[in-house]
């Protein structure tokens, strides 16, 4: 930021405010944050809010139909008179590679050196590709630096650039969700990897970040439904599903004498994540040569399920690394200063709608 910028910031419509879009199979959240700045002030919240997807608009990050999500997106437009948007991709149809290239390869070149390496690591041909990189920090004295290249096919990219134009919107920019996220939740004096675990209704969203920087992404099949369905089998068809959200929050794999039942259909399901996880933790430190520099050092649990009560704890013990719920503000402003207008318990899912809004001011 320039010195004149601090003392006459320049008009909005220069510095096109855009509004953080997650798009989920099953929600569309927002937030926006107040243009700031002057350096060491809190950053404010601008708007925020959750819209309901139609079942099926959009199924595995593929948009089956466009013409509901549309609607949603004006409904948004509506709500939020946004023009300008950063909007999530789904980290089911990403690609992630590394790569190495020399340090003093002129930033113009880059770009077309990593068209020839996406052949290599991408099971897509170049030309139906659309990807973006970024440089990883890394010792001034090293001959080489690392880049992080994301990928996607560009008929995925142009599904939602079609839906946000004929919904009067301006896509900004799109960016892997996980990505948005690690933006939002992890520290920036955080050692070693971090594992984003992103617990959804539907599927549960697995990330590794490195230096802030997003270098791997998996998808699981499971969701907060698969720990309601397991409730159903012991407790009847006719709880409702307030009732199993509540029993999650306040019971979830604490054991007690009279919720035993309740404890022991959750922990046979949430077995099957933690395994998952740890699966991934495997491949991630073989890949890696077992580097301690790059060893996981931290999940963090995100996601509207990650209220599961019990859920870190149990984790930390069964992985042997600790385990907690992100502080989705860790980035935005200390909360010994503000107080979110988001309550904590549903702030978890906003996560990655939070990392897109500080992309437009960091």
């Amino acid at each position: 930021m320039s010195v004149l910028s601090r003392v006459l910031p320049p008009p909005s419509f220069l510095t096109m405010p855009c509004v953080g879009v997650d798009v989920s199979d099953t929600s569309l959240k927002y937030v926006s944050l107040k243009p700031n700045v002057r350096p060491g002030v809190d950053r404010v919240i601008k708007q925020w809010g959750d819209i309901s997807i139609p079942s099926g608009t959009v199924q595995r990050g593929l948009v089956s139909d466009p013409k509901q999500l549309t609607a949603v997106l004006k409904e948004f437009k509506a709500q939020t008179k946004a023009e300008f948007v950063r909007l999530s991709l789904p980290e089911e149809r990403a690609y992630l590679f590394e790569t190495t290239i020399k340090r003093d390869t002129p930033i113009k070149e880059i770009r077309g050196m990593l068209e020839f390496r996406l052949e290599e690591n991408v099971p897509i041909p170049s030309k139906d590709v659309y990807f973006d990189y970024d440089i990883l920090p890394g010792d001034q004295e090293k001959k080489t630096v690392q880049i992080a290249v994301a990928a996607y096919a560009k008929e995925t990219i142009q599904q939602y650039y079609d839906v946000c134009i004929e919904a009067g919107l301006r896509p900004v920019a799109f960016e892997v969700e996980a990505q948005a996220m690690a933006r939002a939740v992890i520290p920036t004096d955080v050692k070693g990897a971090v594992m984003l675990v992103d617990f959804g209704k539907t599927r549960t969203g697995i990330g590794i970040a490195y230096k802030g920087m997003l270098l791997y992404t998996s998808t699981v099949d499971i969701g907060g439904d698969v720990l309601s369905q397991a409730l159903r089998r012991v407790l009847g068809d006719a709880v409702s599903e307030g009732e199993l959200t509540k029993l999650k929050n306040t019971q979830g794999l604490v054991r007690s004498i009279e919720s035993s039942h309740v404890h022991e259909a959750l922990i046979n399901a949430t077995s099957v994540i933690k395994d998952e996880l740890a699966t991934r933790m495997q491949y991630w430190h073989l890949r890696n040569g077992n580097s301690a520099e790059r060893r996981i050092s931290s999940v963090m649990l995100c996601g509207g399920s990650a209220n599961l009560k019990g859920l870190p704890a149990y984790l930390t013990e069964t992985l042997g690394i600790p385990t907690l719920r992100g502080n989705v503000w860790e980035n935005t402003f200390s909360l010994k200063h503000t107080v979110p207008p988001i309550d904590r318990r549903h702030s978890f899912g906003y996560a990655t709608a939070i990392g897109l809004a500080l992309k437009n001011i960091v």
